[in-house]
């Protein structure tokens, strides 16, 4: 059994067709109507100011007053009367003796009998006008009395039926009817071409149809977690998602607004309001490293620029994290290698008969990898930190690159809050002495030194003894690293941190984002980075971020008796801003 097909609803272009053709046919009938109602109440007005006009023309005339006074005024009346109905374009001409009595009629048959209507007026001496059904049917007529020496001598009566008058209205219809038609079938048309061109631009869709695809265009882009911005041709936010803001961090309605004015880093507004597309192009933000691909709409001129945003600063992290371990793998595989090597130098000395010298070159190389490790730990003992040193301790070496911990390194364990996370520790710290290693390969003597210590911001007036007055401020994490490499040229100090910006070969993944990652890392613990002159002559690094004093740490949860002015990790005899030693550097 089938059922019957259920029409589809009418498109939105047929809907706006079809109710414009109605509004036409409706004013058009309006307006004939209306016009019609006029013209017949101004074809009746006309015709009766027409039949004053030949009543009282008649009335003046001497011939008539002649023939009046005759024994038979028919006689010459009657042929006058009708040639003035031919010249006039009235239906009738009556002149009557002063009681009503027809002295001519157009029917001959009526004259001589009493004229039909009222005559008062005009028996009084005042001209009228009325319509009244005679026998010639229902006529527009106007009676005037004629007058003789002042005395009235007779009446005359001129008229044009209501026939006449409404054949002329609708001959007056007719034509405005045919113009009214012909407006209607160019408005037809004019609609026709119109909604032809909407159903292209909404593809044949009805309202419902349209309805639903916005809820659905709504919904998606609230839905999708990816950033979607929308520019006008003259750069300006036309829509932006929920996605697009969290991850530009605008929270006021930008839309109408210029992409300059949103307070984004330089280089990302440079890419949003390039005419070239962008492909994957990392950008960093206050707080977030943004993957950003722009593709421009175009129609023979600049329209617009749709633009995607995806946030990848877990991601990167992760990447950098994942570049650790890698380095740390090929470092332990190496490392493993040379235990190997060494292994088989202590098994055949031992299958010589050396086992003295045997046991003496094992214990050198235990001594030397315990001292190594005994170091980083004594002057850093924060597992995180420590972890990462002596990873990239065996990377640097691997490169010929001698990596050192300074002397002046001093962070003890659990010192370190918990709002600076491990992940960033590495970000920070790990980006700063690969390019630190990087800059110091080849070079005479290549070498990284270290430092790590928290400031715990005890400073001291100059001219007064420190037990007198002391001011504390708020303590600090230090991170330096300086290198042995060709340094950092002053006019490009702050470069340095931009993202894109290298002096080493462009590689697979693109270089210059190391130091931006850390500049990004740093800032958002509220820190500062510096770039120097190492006194090696390379290049010196340093990073403060600040740590929670014990009010506010307190505040937060923490251990109120902990005293960071107590803490090992900086004796009171050191100095506050310690200075780099030469030997280390």
């Amino acid at each position: 059994m089938r059922f019957p097909r259920v029409p589809r609803p009418r498109s939105l272009a047929g809907h706006l067709f079809a109710m414009q053709a109605v509004l036409i046919a409706v004013l058009v009938a309006g307006y004939a109507l209306f016009s019609y109602a006029g013209d017949r109440s101004q074809a009746e007005q006309a015709a009766g100011r027409q039949a004053m006009s030949v009543a009282r023309t008649i009335a003046d005339a001497p011939s008539v007053r002649q023939a009046i006074r005759t024994a038979d005024p028919t006689k010459t009346l009657q042929p006058y009367a009708l040639q003035v109905e031919r010249d006039t374009d009235v239906d009738f001409v009556t002149i009557m003796n002063p009681r009503g009595i027809r002295w001519t009629h157009p029917d001959k048959t009526q004259i001589g009998k009493h004229f039909i209507g009222h005559i008062g007026p005009a028996q009084n001496g005042r001209p009228f006008t009325e319509t009244y059904t005679g026998t010639l049917g229902p006529s527009v007529r106007a009676v005037a009395p004629i007058r003789d020496n002042g005395e009235i001598v007779g009446l005359v009566s001129s008229g044009i039926k209501v026939e006449a008058i409404t054949k002329r209205a609708q001959e007056q219809v007719t034509t405005l009817i045919g113009v009214a038609g012909g407006a209607l079938v160019i408005g037809g048309i004019g609609t026709y071409v119109i909604n032809a061109r909407l159903r292209r631009s909404t593809h044949g869709m009805n309202a419902t149809e349209l309805s639903r695809m916005h809820d659905y265009h709504q919904a998606a882009l609230h839905a999708v977690r990816e950033g979607l911005l929308m520019l006008d041709g003259q750069f300006r936010v036309a829509l932006i998602n929920d996605g697009g803001r969290e991850l530009l961090d605008v929270t006021d309605d930008v839309v109408g607004r210029s992409v300059a004015e949103l307070g984004l880093p330089a280089p990302l507004t440079g890419a949003l309001v390039s005419a070239e597309p962008r492909v994957d192009e990392v950008h960093l933000t206050a707080s977030r490293v943004l993957v950003v691909n722009t593709s421009p709409v175009s129609g023979g001129e600049h329209r617009g620029t749709v633009v995607t945003l995806r946030d990848v600063t877990q991601l990167q992290a992760l990447m950098g994290e994942l570049d650790s371990e890698r380095g740390f793998t090929q470092a332990l595989r190496s490392q493993a290698h040379e235990a190997a090597n060494r292994l088989h130098t202590v098994v055949s000395l031992i299958e010589l008969g050396r086992a003295e010298e045997a046991v003496d070159f094992a214990t050198a190389e235990l001594e030397l990898a315990q001292a190594l490790t005994d170091q980083v730990i004594a002057a850093v003992s924060e597992p995180v930190l420590a972890a990462l040193l002596l990873g990239k301790t065996a990377q640097a070496n691997e490169r010929g690159v001698e990596l050192v911990v300074s002397d002046d390194s001093a962070i003890d364990d659990g010192l370190l809050p918990a709002s600076v996370s491990a992940r960033d520790l590495v970000t920070v710290l790990g980006n700063l002495i690969d390019n630190a290693v990087d800059a110091a390969v080849g070079t005479v003597g290549a070498r990284v030194t270290v430092t790590a210590y928290t400031d715990e911001g005890v400073r001291t007036d100059e001219d007064v003894p420190r037990d007198e007055d002391v001011r504390r401020e708020a303590p600090v994490l230090v991170l330096r690293v300086a290198d042995t490499g060709a340094g950092v040229d002053p006019a490009h100090a702050e470069r340095v941190f931009q993202r894109g910006w290298s002096t080493k070969p462009a590689g697979p993944g693109g270089r210059g984002l190391g130091l931006a990652l850390v500049r990004q890392t740093v800032s958002r613990h509220g820190g500062t980075l510096t770039v120097r002159e190492a006194a090696s002559g390379g290049a010196e690094f340093e990073v403060r971020l600040p740590l929670p004093t014990v009010s506010s740490a307190t505040a937060a949860g923490g251990d109120a008796d902990h005293d960071p002015a107590e803490s090992p990790s900086r004796r009171d005899a050191e100095p506050a801003h310690p200075a780099v030693p030469g030997g280390d550097v």
